[in-house]
């Protein structure tokens, strides 16, 4: 059991550092400051809520 909630927190942390990339490499295409500075705190807070969901699955 344990091996496999390694597994899934590893999935989910690769999944979350891989969105990061993918949405700041998007935004920083945006000519705007603006709406990288709010794409970034979107995507801060998509990840902080995600992590808090895999460890309430967890607990």
């Amino acid at each position: 059991m344990k091996n496999s909630m390694n597994t899934v927190k590893g999935v989910a942390a690769g999944m979350a550092a891989g969105m990061l990339v993918g949405f700041t490499a998007k935004a920083l295409m945006d000519d705007s400051k603006k709406g990288l500075k709010k794409k970034a705190n979107k995507v801060m807070n998509t990840v902080e809520d995600m992590a808090d969901t895999v460890k309430y699955i967890f607990k």
